[in-house]
């Protein structure tokens, strides 16, 4: 019986290059930090074979379903407790650590998750049965205060006071269709993307904390590395992207003294070389492929010897 394609994984963002990075690792412990539908380690499995041993995080127990099936170790938890979730099932310090961030196609293509602006289901959004609340919870019950700060501080939405107004004055909902109308009809027509899309992006970044869990998992991730290990992250918007760029500069960054000391007083010392001196992006031909690539960045970034 042919698969419903809702439920088919997509294929891996820019692998080739995630591929291209880690190699000069191996062999050695890879960490899926993101694993979602499981497109990366399927083709890190695919190119190292038994050079290398992987450990699959992720906060959604169907995703570790598949992670099993692969036959890869798999823990659950969020990635910005990777130290912790990966140390109770490995003893070595990983040679990479690769993140995906944001949501998985899989949970966007199944409407029972809550995620999608265009098809209905319930208010949810929770990548896993850890996070504290649901986008139901969100929507009806803060104020319009704080609806409008965190729609232009997640969404960088300039409509973010009047789509949260009309939230308020629309309340309470209880699917994704319901909330996606009244956005659309809030406000102004948009030439390009679908008038909820900045909105929903912001509910579900507050729903699981997903900008704390970057900066948490990206300091713990650098410290577990072996010395030659690399770190992997692709963003899809700027607030994860600037999180990742400004990680790895201070980590490639030395001594913080004021130029006029004569000697180094701090003691500080890089700990990170930066491999991306600019950001990598998908190929237009990946984009034709893959239309949920074109917003990808990629950063990566190898830990130095202390």
């Amino acid at each position: 019986m042919a698969q419903d394609p809702r439920h088919e994984y997509h294929r891996p963002v820019l692998a080739d290059e995630v591929v291209e990075l880690i190699a000069p690792t191996m062999p050695g412990l890879v960490v899926d930090a993101t694993f979602g539908g499981g497109g990366h380690t399927r083709r890190l499995l695919g190119e190292f074979g038994d050079r290398v041993r992987i450990v699959a995080v992720d906060r959604d127990p169907d995703a570790l379903a598949r992670a099993r099936e692969l036959g890869v170790a798999a823990v659950q938890g969020n990635f910005g407790d990777i130290a912790g979730l990966v140390s109770s099932v490995a003893d070595e310090a990983p040679a990479a650590v690769l993140f995906d961030f944001g949501v998985s196609s899989h949970q966007v293509d199944t409407p029972e998750r809550g995620f999608s602006y265009r098809h209905d289901g319930p208010l949810d959004m929770r990548m896993g049965p850890d996070a504290p609340h649901t986008a139901a919870e969100i929507v009806n019950t803060w104020s319009e205060q704080d609806l409008a700060r965190i729609i232009r501080r997640y969404g960088e939405e300039p409509q973010a006071a009047r789509i949260a107004a009309a939230i308020v004055a629309n309340r309470p909902f209880e699917t994704t269709g319901q909330l996606s109308t009244v956005i659309a009809q809030a406000v102004p027509p948009r030439r390009a993307g679908h008038p909820a899309r900045r909105t929903f992006q912001a509910i579900r970044i507050a729903v699981n904390g997903e900008i704390e869990a970057v900066e948490r998992g990206l300091g713990q991730a650098i410290d577990m590395l072996r010395p030659g290990g690399r770190v992997v992250a692709i963003s899809y918007h700027s607030l994860e992207d600037r999180v990742v760029k400004q990680r790895f500069a201070r980590g490639a960054s030395g001594c913080v003294c004021p130029p006029g000391l004569p000697v180094c007083a701090c003691g500080r010392t890089a700990e990170l070389r930066v491999l991306t001196r600019k950001p990598i992006r998908p190929s237009a031909a990946e984009v034709a492929e893959n239309r949920r690539a074109r917003s990808a960045v990629l950063r990566a970034a190898e830990k130095v010897a202390a």
